[in-house]
């Protein structure tokens, strides 16, 4: 995928905190573009699209061509505008009816105690969002052309904080100012540790903070399909808001807007509990208050009106990046200002079904970077790739995925179609700072 991006270094070395993790047991585009060179480390994924939204008053977005009979679904970034002026940033990418789609922080946080004030009335969701609502904050972006709001999950008592790149971005804006409000009300200035546009997380440092109360993560490959999901944020600037539902599938392939004229793509956990502009960056948790994803997207559905947003609110269908990634991100942002990118080394587009083109069969190699992963592996242009472990692979968005939620280093088995032959292919992924 082409580069999204570097990484904004920070302005000055900082010593990584470590933050505390207690995985509960049993916790579980359309439209083509010619096949390019890849920059070195980086995949390419042909078909995607440029964002459709801006900071600032929002334009209306021209719709496509419909199909009768059919819905246009979109996944847009989840930053808010301001409250009284000011617009959305959110970049849309259509989905479906289309061929593709030093600080004092390092030690270990003693376990936080909960209060329940009427124990007789509380549920399941009244515990998660008492652990969980203190480690959540309100983020505040003003650049030259607008303004916006977000959410963030604090990492460390010293006043780390992981947020969406979207949000802190306010979508390509440039220079921003940025300000965060705990939950208890306090607002302090905050500036930008590194950003790792591909996975659309940044980590922030709150100017003076301590004794704020890091997040708890859970291991999110352990999440089950039915479990509870409680998502707290800010949408529409509405700070300390809770949610609830299920995580309702896992490992979606989903490609967000991005202001560098390409997707964003995510491997992501699929949610009911309503999300909305501006929960960008905060947590979705389990039932036990630990965080298992960073809310960062929600699909909409296009209006027919004219000269309305192709942009809507919740309809129940969220996205989260899972934690275990995104704390992996966040971690190395926090040493050092940049983060590795996972990676295969090939161009690649959907293979369509012969009889219904709009049917993918898998993810088709069309170039093989040389010195990549991929090239020592073996693998040939023309090469469909049908599965990566056990995941099974439909169109190129899905390959990206697979590959992006792991790590570098990660070996990974690749069932392949070459001609009329299906093998297995190891490939040790490679890492790149992009």
């Amino acid at each position: 995928m082409n580069p999204y991006g570097t990484p904004h270094p920070a302005p000055g070395p900082w010593a990584p905190p470590t933050w505390p993790q207690q995985p509960a047991p049993g916790q579980a585009a359309p439209g083509q573009q010619a096949p390019g060179t890849a920059a070195p480390g980086h995949d390419t994924l042909p078909g995607q699209q440029p964002p459709l939204g801006h900071p600032g008053p929002a334009a209306p977005a021209s719709e496509p061509p419909r199909r009768a009979g059919r819905w246009r679904i979109g996944v847009a970034g989840l930053l808010a505008g301001a409250l009284i002026g000011g617009g959305a940033g959110a970049g849309v990418v259509l989905l479906a009816d289309g061929s593709d789609g030093s600080g004092n922080g390092g030690g270990t946080v003693a376990a936080q105690n909960v209060t329940i004030t009427n124990p007789e009335t509380a549920t399941a969701v009244t515990a998660a969002a008492a652990k969980a609502a203190p480690s959540v904050v309100t983020v505040y972006v003003t650049g030259a052309s607008g303004s916006g709001s977000g959410s963030g999950v604090v990492l460390s008592q010293d006043g780390y904080v992981l947020t969406n790149n979207h949000v802190v971005s306010l979508d390509g804006a440039g220079s921003s100012v940025v300000s965060v409000r705990t939950s208890d009300g306090t607002l302090y200035d905050a500036t930008v540790v590194g950003t790792q546009p591909v996975y659309d997380l940044a980590v922030l440092k709150l100017q003076g903070a301590s004794g704020l109360t890091p997040a708890t993560f859970a291991d999110s490959d352990k999440v089950q399909v039915g479990d509870l999901a409680v998502a707290i944020g800010a949408p529409l600037g509405l700070s300390d808001t809770v949610t609830d539902g299920i995580i309702s599938a896992k490992g979606r392939a989903v490609a967000t807007g991005s202001t560098e004229g390409d997707a964003t793509v995510i491997d992501a956990l699929q949610t009911d509990a309503a999300i909305n502009p501006g929960n960008s960056g905060g947590a979705l948790v389990n039932g036990a208050g630990e965080v298992v994803g960073i809310n960062t997207a929600i699909a909409s559905v296009a209006s027919g009106a004219p000269g309305q947003s192709a942009e809507s609110g919740n309809i129940g269908v969220g996205f989260a990046i899972p934690g275990n990634t995104a704390k992996r991100i966040a971690q190395e942002l926090t040493a050092d200002g940049k983060a590795e990118i996972t990676y295969l080394g090939v161009s690649a587009q959907t293979a369509a079904d012969p009889q219904q083109r709009e049917i993918g069969t898998g993810a088709q190699v069309v170039q093989v970077q040389p010195g990549t992963p991929a090239a020592d592996a073996g693998l040939r242009a023309g090469d469909v790739v049908t599965a990566v472990g056990d995941r099974v692979v439909t169109t190129s968005t899905e390959l990206t995925a697979a590959v992006r939620s792991a790590s570098p280093g990660d070996q990974v088995t690749l069932t392949v179609r070459r001609g009329q032959d299906t093998q297995q292919i190891q490939v040790t992924l490679g890492a790149s700072e992009g």
